[in-house]
């Protein structure tokens, strides 16, 4: 069976972790002292590294094999308050990662604020969230909080072309700096699109990634862009109806359309400094 790549390629050291360097720091260095906190509350976009980041963390406070992480639900929240009483029996810290602590229900929420109020000190929580609003003001103020960013482009660029040097794959910068502008920072989104193309073709260029994503060439927002700066509706939604016989995302087509509207706007603001330009834009 195959394995996915964002799978096979997860970071296995916080070294590995890419564009989160404020927060990979501080982790290593509450290693280091011994002193880490009795919870973390990850926040951030999806694919940011907020399980990894948890996993590595579980794994490195006790330096044997990775705890377990997988999510929990009411029922698990209400079994991990009476668990945790136990001291571990073979590594130092039991460590509990509940990921998309947001969908817990209000009773699960309650049955966590008592354990995490007063934590045996052999026990660490490591909560992970896309959507902090959702999580109590009475969970997260008990928490270390850490925000991961956005990838950052030319990181993620980077790691695509190592991985798919890996996996004896040709791909084009552009290509792969493409993908990661479509990953909208995220990593495993990036990683998995790559895999996508991969079974596409062995040589990856922007048009493999063009098809396999979706989406329509620069070519149409050009003409686009020129329709609506001419008013020209008719050709417009000929253009449209055209991608969308082909089936052409058009959610996308959108994205990238209004990425090239703020690109001509910066350019125009700027007398056409093209340095402000994402590359590959």
């Amino acid at each position: 069976m195959h394995l996915a790549l964002y799978r096979k390629y997860r970071s296995a050291t916080f070294d590995e972790v890419i564009s989160q360097e404020h927060i990979t720091t501080t982790l290593k260095n509450q290693i280091k002292a011994g002193t880490p906190a009795h919870a973390y509350l990850f926040t951030g976009s999806r694919g940011t590294g907020k399980t990894t980041c948890a996993k590595l963390m579980a794994k490195a406070v006790n330096c044997l094999s990775p705890v377990d992480g997988n999510p929990c639900g009411v029922d698990d929240v209400r079994a991990l308050r009476d668990e945790v009483m136990y001291a571990p029996t073979v590594c130092r810290y039991k460590v509990y990662i509940i990921d998309e602590v947001h969908m817990l229900s209000s009773q699960a929420f309650n049955a966590l604020l008592k354990t995490i109020e007063e934590p045996p000190p052999h026990v660490i929580f490591i909560l992970a969230t896309t959507e902090i609003h959702k999580v109590p003001a009475t969970i997260a103020s008990r928490c270390q909080q850490f925000r991961f960013s956005r990838i950052d482009v030319e990181e993620s660029t980077k790691r695509l072309c190592e991985i798919a040097k890996k996996e004896n794959v040709n791909i084009t910068e552009d290509a792969a700096r493409l993908i990661s502008r479509l990953s909208d920072g995220g990593m495993r989104d990036a990683v998995s699109l790559l895999d996508q193309c991969i079974s596409v073709s062995a040589d990856i260029d922007e048009e493999t990634v063009r098809t396999t994503a979706g989406i329509a060439g620069t070519e149409h927002l050009f003409t686009l862009a020129q329709c609506i700066h001419e008013q020209n509706a008719p050709e417009a939604l000929k253009i449209l109806d055209e991608l969308h016989n082909q089936s052409k995302d058009l959610m996308l087509l959108l994205d990238e359309l209004l990425s090239h509207f703020r690109n001509l706007c910066i350019l125009s603001a700027t007398n056409s400094d093209f340095s402000l330009i994402p590359a590959g834009s």
